[in-house]
């Protein structure tokens, strides 16, 4: 790890300024991501900006839904009564992620900002486009059993980390952002990338942007779960996850919001899934018909076959579970 400045910013606009004045500062909250990349030699910010003493800390609730400040974390969120009892599928998918040390330091800003990465990612002695842009990917004919299968281009195949994220998009989350520009909001849905032809972006914030908070819109969903489907229990990435919301009622589906996660470059939404849901019967031919609807388009790359076959089982199983449940 090289030397590197350190500031403590007292509020966001001196946050967003110090940033301003250093193109290469980073901001760090619990730093479960970026110290860990610093360490490794991934990254290597001039200067580090803690934002930690910020009031970004508060979780509110209204008629219109819920805001949970970026600085909250990961432990505090899924532990909250009013995310366990009105939005129990990001309490499930943050409980499904990391260790109960890195939940409980990890903040829902920082896990969103979390790089989307792979093993060669990591790996300095190997090419890397999102690492060191124009030197290849060598995932694509490398290792790839954790890899992307929708959403990639020649570019990168790596696939976006994050439970939480995956319960947010599918539950139309919105960002709140400070900058130098002024607020503004993104739909969740939005705010990450696909790699295109710039993998190294993994989000859309412009630049010396800061997240402040995360919206939730208020729901009428009485069914929810999230599935994770990894190699071990505990501190494992996803091969694949589902995120299943709906509204169920005399045994029809009314609403439906999905996403999956281990699938992509960002959390994955199912649109296709979702509109194909409303209007039928909440059973099992309904739910196998969706999960072969939640395949299409999928591309793999050798070691990652298995995900096709593994996706429509986890979106399937996710449904059922969920309709099972009382809600």
């Amino acid at each position: 790890m090289i030397n590197f400045d350190y500031q403590r910013a007292s509020s966001a606009k001196a946050a967003v300024d110090a940033k301003a004045k250093s193109p290469s500062s980073q901001f760090i909250a619990g730093g479960t991501n970026l110290v860990d990349l610093m360490k490794r030699g991934v990254t290597a910010p001039e200067k580090i900006i803690d934002i930690n003493g910020l009031p970004l800390k508060q979780i509110t609730a209204d008629a219109k839904g819920i805001t949970i400040g970026a600085l909250v974390t990961n432990s505090e969120v899924a532990e909250h009564p009013l995310i366990k009892t009105k939005y129990p599928l990001l309490a499930q998918a943050i409980n499904a992620g990391a260790s109960a040390q890195l939940r409980n330091m990890a903040t829902v800003g920082g896990n969103m900002m979390q790089r989307t990465r792979c093993s060669y990612f990591y790996d300095t002695t190997m090419p890397c486009n999102k690492r060191e842009p124009g030197t290849g990917c060598a995932a694509i004919g490398g290792q790839n059993r954790m890899h992307a299968i929708f959403g990639t281009s020649d570019k990168c195949i790596a696939v976006h980390p994050s439970d939480m994220c995956v319960a947010l998009v599918a539950l139309d989350a919105a960002v709140h952002i400070t900058g130098p520009k002024g607020d503004r909001k993104i739909l969740f849905s939005d705010f990450h990338r696909l790699p295109g032809d710039t993998p190294e972006l993994d989000n859309n914030l412009q630049k010396g942007e800061l997240i402040t908070a995360v919206h939730i819109p208020a729901n009428t969903f009485n069914k929810f779960h999230y599935l994770k489907i990894r190699d071990r229990s505990s501190y494992a990435f996803a091969l694949l996850s589902a995120a299943v919301a709906l509204e169920i009622s005399d045994g029809n589906i009314s609403n439906a919001k999905l996403a999956m996660g281990g699938v992509a470059h960002k959390p994955w939404r199912l649109t296709a899934v979702e509109k194909f849901l409303i209007g039928k019967p909440a059973n099992k031919e309904t739910y196998e018909a969706a999960a072969n609807i939640a395949m299409e388009g999928a591309t793999t790359f050798g070691k990652n076959n298995f995900k096709i076959k593994t996706g429509k089982a986890a979106v399937m199983e996710a449904l059922q579970q969920a309709s099972q449940k009382i809600g």
